[in-house]
């Protein structure tokens, strides 16, 4: 980034301060009352000398003191600033975090396939605090040390003017050390940022899926690929602590060589005659006492630039665009479930071939409607631009007659309920995924839902019913069962359009058995899509799709396909004949 660039992102993330300004005020209250007490150290080292010298009763008494009130105001100054400024560094992590995953859940579905999870979690979890570091620890530093630092130089000009210019020569160096530390902390600080996603990443798909790996006997390639990104992490953190370790030596050096000059100067005899001996103590102590703030406010720098380089990717993905939605129709109550597809084409992306081709559809109100066809044939795609996670290339989708697009977008989709072959479960009670983002809970109807969808049976013999705690992603459920559940959620929201994304691909005979029937009980009212690899599930569909290379090569009933002896009829002799053999 240019130097203009780190300004804007470093005044943007100010920004997230501004409303925590009171407390960031007093902070820096504190920290000047901080800067102004230690200070007053040097002075007292001054009098102690000069009171040595001149001894007295009145001196005697007050030298004790002053320490004293000298320390209780710097305690008073220190927690006043570190404690407000942590209340302001929490309010910007919460506040930040909170912005960065609500916009997260508006982006559109292209961005969630051009990056992985455990990458969008680091964004979440590590750059925040990163950045955070950059707003207030840093800001906590500089302010601290720096009224440290300017209480000093302030005591040192006072003192003695002449042999401050001395002191302040050697700026120039340690500010070309701060630049050179700078270019490099920013170029590792994108590093290890980029590898903490790569650990995230790695970490989650073996955990996620430790039961293939284990399956696979994949654990030692798992953790030669874990072992590898994090080698990777702790090499670039050797690197920045190499240059953290390097910088903040060569900065002290450069002020001791300061500092000596400072004495060799000051023992001169024209100069030592303008001065006491506790002046020229206080002036030494001021000045030796410079080291530490000096080497903290260089030391920032590192925390600064990895908070610079965080805020690239995380101001990045907060500037990405939202998923569009200029829609101004909201439905009023429920749409009768009219659906046209008029000449839809689509491709993920300009350079990739196009996955649909002129579809041209038109499916009534209350029609149980199935699609099937070789793996990617485009059966998935289709249906996921009805809820609009992705928008035609050309084309438009109708509902009721009304373009999609026309309608806001939180209502639309509240009218269609889709169970994919992805079943996803929360970490809640079974009462709390059947209803799940439909706000108040009706329990009756939760139990209802569940015997529509033949879950009522097993939910039942649990130890808590619908209490029970599912664990992550219904990992305490078998396959049909969490293939069951999300059927009857999808029965509970009661919308008006429902799409079945294979939705009993995970299900045994038995079970496949038990979801027929549910469909038949549930598609009564509502326009139904179902995507089906059994043949055996959608035969009394009102009408069946045949699609092929992303086009509608085949429609009709059952019966009327299979007379056809088309591609409908082949795919269901090779199913009877697999079914006949197995």
């Amino acid at each position: 980034m240019s130097r203009d660039s780190t300004w804007i992102h470093y005044r943007r993330l100010l920004g997230y301060v501004r409303p925590y300004w009171k407390m960031f005020l007093a902070a820096v209250v504190g920290y000047i009352i901080y800067g102004a007490s230690s200070t007053a150290l040097a002075e007292m080292m001054k009098r102690l000398i000069d009171g040595i010298q001149n001894p007295d009763a009145q001196f005697r008494l007050f030298l004790p003191l002053f320490v004293i009130g000298m320390f209780a105001v710097r305690g008073v100054g220190t927690f006043l600033g570190t404690y407000c400024m942590s209340d302001v560094a929490r309010n910007v992590v919460h506040t930040l975090r909170t912005t960065v995953f609500n916009h997260m859940l508006h982006l559109p579905g292209r961005y969630f396939d051009e990056n992985s999870t455990g990458h969008l979690i680091t964004r979440v979890t590590y750059h925040v605090e990163q950045i955070t570091g950059a707003a207030t620890k840093a800001l906590t530093i500089i302010l601290r040390e720096g009224f440290f630092v300017l209480g000093l130089l302030g005591y040192l000009f006072w003192t003695n003017w002449k042999l401050t210019l001395v002191f302040i020569a050697v700026t120039p160096l340690i500010g070309w050390v701060v630049s050179y530390a700078s270019k490099r902390f920013r170029k590792l600080s994108k590093r290890i940022q980029g590898s903490m996603g790569e650990v995230t990443h790695v970490a989650s798909e073996a955990l996620s899926g430790h039961r293939v790996v284990r399956t696979h006997g994949a654990e030692d390639y798992e953790k030669a690929r874990f072992a590898a990104v994090s080698e990777y992490n702790r090499e670039q953190k050797m690197k920045e602590a190499l240059t953290k370790a390097t910088a903040t030596p060569v900065i002290q050096l450069l002020i001791a060589v300061a500092l000596a000059t400072l004495v060799w100067l000051a023992m001169a005899p024209e100069l030592m005659a303008g001065m006491s001996a506790g002046e020229f103590v206080g002036f030494i102590t001021a000045a030796s006492m410079m080291a530490k703030p000096v080497r903290q406010l260089t030391e920032v720098n590192g925390e600064i630039q990895k908070g610079m380089a965080a805020s690239e990717e995380l101001f990045g993905l907060l500037d990405t665009p939202a998923e569009p939605d200029n829609g101004t129709l909201v439905p009023e109550g429920r749409l009768e479930g009219r659906v046209r597809f008029d000449n839809v084409h689509f491709r993920y992306a300009d350079h990739q071939p196009e996955v649909l081709k002129g579809i041209d559809l038109e499916v009534k109100p209350g029609q149980m409607v199935a699609i099937v066809g070789r793996s990617g044939s485009g059966k998935s795609t289709l249906m996921s631009l009805l809820p609009r996670f992705y928008a035609p290339t050309t084309g438009r989708i109708l509902i009721d007659d009304v373009a999609i697009e026309d309608y806001k977008l939180r209502p639309m989709r509240q009218q269609i309920a889709l169970v994919s072959q992805n079943v996803t479960l929360f970490n809640a009670d079974l009462t709390a995924n059947i209803a799940y983002g439909t706000g108040e809970v009706d329990k009756a109807r939760v139990e209802e839902a569940a015997r529509a969808a033949y879950a009522h049976e097993f939910i039942e013999r649990m130890s808590e019913g619908y209490d029970t705690i599912v664990g992550d992603n219904g990992v305490m459920l078998s396959g049909g069962q969490r293939q069951r559940i999300a059927i009857a959620r999808a029965i509970y929201k009661d919308s008006p359009i429902l799409v079945l994304d294979e939705a009993t691909s995970a299900l045994d005979t038995e079970s496949e058995r038990y979801i027929q029937r549910a469909l038949e009980e549930v598609c009564q009212g509502r326009t139904t899509f179902v995507i089906a690899h059994r043949l055996s599930t959608i035969e009394k569909a009102d009408r069946i799709l045949v699609m092929d290379d992303g086009e509608i090569i085949e429609d009709g009933t059952h019966e009327s396909l299979i007379a056809q002896e088309g591609a409908y009829a082949a795919l269901h002799r090779i199913q009877f004949r697999e079914t006949a053999d197995a």
